[in-house]
């Protein structure tokens, strides 16, 4: 494999650019006219443009591609994530035209992008599932019956998509028709398919993934897990790697589920199973992702894995060089989403100009870009624009690098989440490692980051006059605008 073609932008592009020249392998980069001076574009040693700014006139122009592919002699096509990545048509596309696709098999691509598909496929295989029923749901009289054995409250789930798309919450039988027929409406607009099904809703859960990767030839290995249980709107914003809260009874029960999951679908390359666990540390198998994650570097940074290096290598149809054996974990590395929003307002998406943009220089940082100062934050795609990964010996130590990290970063001209990765780092509750999904629900609000903060100024205050005045008695009156510190103290 001599050249490749990056179907993708931005951060992703840049990412998969970089490893390719270190394997010795030529790049092309696609870009839409909104995303001409992108960075992507100026690492790539040949560029094509593919259309106007909006995805479907762009990025989403199978065909385009790959004529551009077959125009210049390009041997695979690396999709990165989102796009064209997750679209068995394409890549049945892709290989009709003589083309390796660096990913998995198009039917292994349809069966786990249907939830209630894969579900069904799984199950076979012994992986636990949260309690419900795996197949299409039509009629409100049996979607009630099995909402009533199951339990209040319970989720209506898109059996197609992701990202919140098609879900409904149900806590009052009452409200369990209206939220059915508004998720199946949303499943139909956002996926073209407005099945949905019916599972217990977990109450307090926590968001564990597992990392695989696996071969033409049998091998499957996972490579540890990830946390990923800071989210809103069902979409993750800060992951760590590895969980706070598994035991090595727990990873083991856990990876060896996700490769059976592996197994339900014949996969090849890098994919990631996503599991629910319980208060109870009970889990349940949630999807399969079958392509690269946007998580994917705190992987990289405690196995000492290149997960785009390794997805290359299986396209090439050579076989894993490592056991599951030889999979440690290094130490623990965390990674926050930098994206162009308004925390204090909803997580509102935000445009603009990047006008200052100074990323922290510790050899223990990682940084995944692919913007600059002048750079203009579209509106038509993904407003995450970085992501900043530390490593740390501990999970302890990880946390203060992030802190100093976010500190060090010096972004001005939109709003970003900067502020809100050191809140969360701040917070007691993530320092313990006592959280669920609902942290930002429970705890982000704007008066808990202003009191976070006068809590933090008011103690590296009394550490520098105690430092200057040693031999004095210091009196702190209490602050009593919240009970923020009553609470932590």
């Amino acid at each position: 494999m001599k050249k490749i073609l990056i179907a993708n932008r931005g951060e992703i592009a840049v990412r998969v650019i970089k490893t390719c020249r270190k394997m010795g392998i030529s790049t092309v980069a696609i870009y839409s006219e909104a995303d001409r001076d992108s960075k992507h574009v100026q690492m790539a040693d040949e560029a094509f443009c593919v259309g106007p700014a909006p995805s479907a006139e762009s990025y989403l122009q199978a065909a385009k591609i790959i004529q551009i592919c077959k125009d210049n002699n390009v041997d695979g096509i690396h999709p990165g994530y989102g796009f064209l990545s997750e679209n068995a048509d394409f890549v049945k596309a892709v290989k009709n035209a003589g083309i390796t696709f660096i990913g998995p098999s198009p039917e292994a691509i349809d069966l786990m992008g249907s939830k209630i598909a894969s579900k069904q496929a799984v199950e076979k295989y012994g992986v636990p599932l949260v309690p419900g029923i795996n197949h299409a749901v039509e009629d409100i009289t049996e979607a009630a019956d099995v909402a009533n054995q199951i339990g209040y409250p319970v989720l209506v789930k898109a059996s197609a998509g992701g990202g919140g798309k098609g879900m409904r919450i149900v806590h009052d039988p009452k409200d369990l028709e209206s939220q059915m027929r508004t998720a199946q409406s949303e499943a139909q607009s956002a996926f073209g398919d407005r099945s949905v099904f019916i599972e217990k809703f977990v109450t307090k859960p926590r968001h564990i993934e597992i990392q695989l990767i696996a071969d033409n030839h049998g091998n499957v290995i996972y490579l540890l897990e990830r946390e990923c249980s800071i989210q809103r709107r069902h979409q993750k914003l800060v992951e760590e790697a590895p969980s706070v809260v598994l035991t090595p009874a727990l990873r083991k029960a856990m990876g060896e589920a996700a490769v059976n999951v592996a197994k339900a679908c014949n996969y090849s390359g890098a994919g990631t199973v996503e599991f629910l666990l319980d208060a109870d540390h009970h889990f349940y198998f949630l999807e399969m992702n079958t392509r690269l994650q946007v998580e994917h570097p705190v992987t990289e940074l405690i196995t000492g894995l290149d997960l785009v290096a390794e997805q290359i290598k299986v396209a090439r149809n050579e076989k894993l060089t490592y056991s599951q054996d030889d999979i440690k974990a290094n130490g623990h590395a965390i990674e926050l989403r930098l994206t162009a929003e308004e925390t204090e307002n909803d997580f509102t998406p935000a445009i603009g100009t990047i006008d200052t943009y100074q990323a922290p220089k510790d050899e223990w940082v990682r940084l995944d870009d692919f913007v600059y100062e002048g750079y203009e934050i579209p509106i038509y795609y993904d407003n995450m624009f970085a992501k900043l990964i530390v490593w740390g010996a501990d999970r302890t130590e990880a946390i203060q690098r992030m802190i100093k990290a976010c500190n060090d970063f010096k972004i001005e001209g939109v709003p970003t989440t900067l502020d809100f990765g050191r809140f969360v780092m701040q917070h007691p509750k993530f320092m313990e490692g006592d959280f669920d999904t609902n942290f930002i629900a429970q705890y982000y609000t704007p008066e808990a980051r202003a009191e976070q903060d006068y809590e933090i100024n008011k103690a590296a205050s009394l550490f520098t006059y105690l430092e200057f005045n040693e031999h004095k008695e210091v009196i702190v009156a209490e602050h009593t605008s919240s009970n923020w510190s009553k609470r932590n103290h």
